[in-house]
């Protein structure tokens, strides 16, 4: 989660002005927005208003509830010139609202963390006992589904794969099969798990890897999508190993297909 600066929270306070406005909407008239300037303003705050919307959310969640009634109320006294406190008491102000995001947030990643570190090793510690999972010297898990006839990769190669990762929960956080179109990426340029876990394909192979956050993301995580200390599981299937075109020998010269 990201946070913003607080003269930038100030400015973006008004977004709160159009959702108090929601509930009088039956008791007023649509707005006009015949021109191109109409519609750029109204597309303005609107625009605001759903970023607000999602910022309020998250305080919500970490328990910092704003009272919207008052945060209305800010932005139309500052309209017309009568704020009730002053530019230096509101740039404290929300520094110290900041700070407190900032505080909460650390504190529920850190306990998000924790958990998921309980939860991830009791399932790793059952999964190794499933009939047909295999275990490595590094603890990655890993069950054949399918097993190919064809060439293993090296760390050094370049892979191309179709994927789908998933947490314990079954939820999908990323998958290359629901964007249509395979991965290709150097072996060694990704986490340890799937480093580690291709070389054992074969090309043709589908494997499932469950990948301790070791040899994930760490205790870190990859925010916001992948908490701290999570376990990961991927079905991978190995489609190729990219190899580098052969330069063409003509006589005693090598012709390079390569461009400059």
């Amino acid at each position: 989660m990201k946070f913003l600066k607080p003269t930038v929270i100030a400015l973006s306070l008004v977004a709160v002005f159009g959702c108090q406005q929601e509930t009088k909407k039956e008791e007023t008239k649509a707005p006009e927005l015949k021109t191109e300037i109409q519609k750029q303003a109204y597309g303005l705050g609107a625009s605001i208003g759903m970023y607000m919307e999602k910022n309020l959310a998250e305080h919500n969640k970490l328990g910092l509830v704003l009272d919207k009634k008052l945060i209305t109320e800010g932005f139309v006294d500052s309209l017309s010139g009568k704020s009730a406190l002053k530019k230096e008491e509101i740039q404290t102000l929300l520094t110290s609202l900041d700070a407190s995001m900032k505080a909460k947030m650390q504190n529920a990643e850190k306990k998000e963390a924790e958990e998921s570190l309980a939860i991830g090793d009791k399932f790793l510690a059952e999964n190794a006992k499933k009939k047909g999972v295999k275990v490595t010297a590094s603890g990655l898990q890993y069950e054949v589904l399918k097993e190919g006839t064809g060439e293993k990769p090296k760390a050094t190669d370049v892979v191309q794969v179709n994927y789908k990762g998933t947490f314990l929960n079954g939820e999908t956080f990323d998958s290359s099969y629901e964007r249509g179109q395979p991965a290709t990426f150097p072996l060694n340029r990704v986490i340890k798990g799937w480093t580690e876990g291709v070389q054992l394909m074969p090309v043709g192979s589908t494997y499932k890897f469950t990948i301790p956050a070791d040899l994930a993301y760490g205790k870190r995580g990859n925010p916001p999508r992948i908490p701290g200390n999570s376990v990961l599981q991927f079905k991978i299937e190995l489609l190729d190993i990219m190899k580098p075109e052969k330069p063409v020998t003509v006589g005693d010269k090598k012709l390079t297909t390569d461009k400059k």
